[in-house]
């Protein structure tokens, strides 16, 4: 079946929800770990269901890259290929067009690209980029678009911002999996104008679920939420609203406030790999010499098994040493966090108190290194 979602409550924009799939049925707003190459970088299935993990998320561009969408076909899908017992979102390589194309590569028919792996052109297609979703038969597939740089001309998102539009129609068209939900997305770069016609003609296409594209891109965060704030509006209250690519505890907070229902990042685990972690009084660097005697979790009230079973000193000894398990350790930790929070957040809506909810985190989440 494909997802349905279901709203339970406002609190005035913010959204309590239900999203039905195949894997089982979670409440949003949520949080999808990124699982780049049909895994989180160095943590089980398991692990993830430990977390309260529920969506997560794989790369087209680089499952078509290897081991190729045919190979993930044979097995089963992604499901079987990873092992994953939850719903699996793919992303639709649009934004390898932002971090790898050229502008002058970005053609009405697709885009040319450079193999990050050796060189080898390659031509993605909105078409291909479906078909190829359509094997790797996720739960939930993304049209393909471009992801508008920033600062960019008006002149230039406007050509994009159409170009996205026809894109999403020609992928719509050759869709045919009846399993998977395909998922519009907004453009429209800065420009409020851009981002109510995106809004307003990805709507008219009728996808099962609508994207909010082209932020944390480089831009200041009161661009970034006024980005949301131009398109959201316009888009229906019976479809999930999905923020890309945005991960900052503090942002997940405004994305909701705003009326988002789901959210991924590479954050928590990009970080964990550089020593890095999420806290409420906000992210330390565990490579920080203060915390070579540090016998103490990394958040006291924290459930997750790092901190249920591990010190800071002991994590910092592993990532001055460069052992693999220090990175483990601090993913788990950085996810089950993002993860908790928005356990936090849709429970303050449930209770009607969102506002101080976000005011009192907000309040204690300061950098403390």
């Amino acid at each position: 079946m494909k997802i349905k979602y279901e709203l339970i409550k406002n609190y005035k924009k913010a959204r309590l929800g239900k999203l039905k799939t195949n894997y089982g049925t979670f409440d949003t707003p949520i949080f999808m770990p990124v699982g780049t190459l049909a895994n989180v970088k160095t943590l089980t299935p398991e692990e993830l269901y430990d977390m309260h993990s529920a969506v997560i998320l794989s790369n087209t561009y680089h499952l078509w890259l290897r081991p190729g969408e045919d190979i993930v076909d044979k097995a089963g899908g992604l499901h079987k290929f990873m092992n994953y017992n939850g719903p699996i979102l793919t992303d639709s390589g649009g934004f390898q067009v932002f971090s790898l194309a050229k502008k002058k590569d970005i053609t009405e028919e697709g885009v040319i690209f450079k193999s990050h792996i050796d060189g080898k052109k390659l031509f993605l297609t909105p078409e291909l980029s479906i078909q190829i979703q359509n094997k790797l038969d996720s739960d939930i597939a993304m049209s393909f678009d471009e992801c508008i740089p920033y600062p960019a001309s008006y002149e230039y998102a406007k050509a994009s911002t159409e170009r996205t539009i026809r894109w999403a129609k020609r992928g719509k068209e050759v869709h045919n999996n009846p399993n998977q939900s395909l998922f519009g997305i907004i453009q429209g770069g800065e420009y409020q104008d851009l981002r109510e016609y995106s809004a307003k003609e990805t709507v008219k296409l009728d996808f099962d679920g609508y994207s909010i594209g082209g932020t944390s891109v480089g831009e200041d965060k009161v661009t970034m939420y006024n980005m949301i704030d131009y398109a959201i509006k316009y888009l229906p209250i019976d479809k999930p609203r999905y923020l890309m690519g945005v991960g900052e505890p503090i942002d997940l907070l405004e994305g909701v406030e705003r009326g988002v229902d789901m959210f991924d990042c590479v954050l928590p685990t990009r970080l964990a790999r550089h020593g890095n972690a999420f806290t409420r009084k906000g992210r330390i660097n565990l490579k920080n010499l203060k915390y070579k005697e540090d016998f103490t979790p990394i958040e006291d009230n924290c459930d997750c098994y790092t901190c249920k079973n591990y010190t800071k000193a002991y994590i910092r000894h592993l990532i001055t040493c460069d052992e693999m398990l220090g990175g483990r350790l601090l993913s788990i930790h950085n996810i089950r966090f993002l993860i908790k929070e928005m356990e936090e957040i849709r429970e303050s809506i449930k209770n009607d108190t969102f506002d101080e909810y976000k005011e009192q985190f907000i309040k204690q989440y300061k950098n403390s290194d």
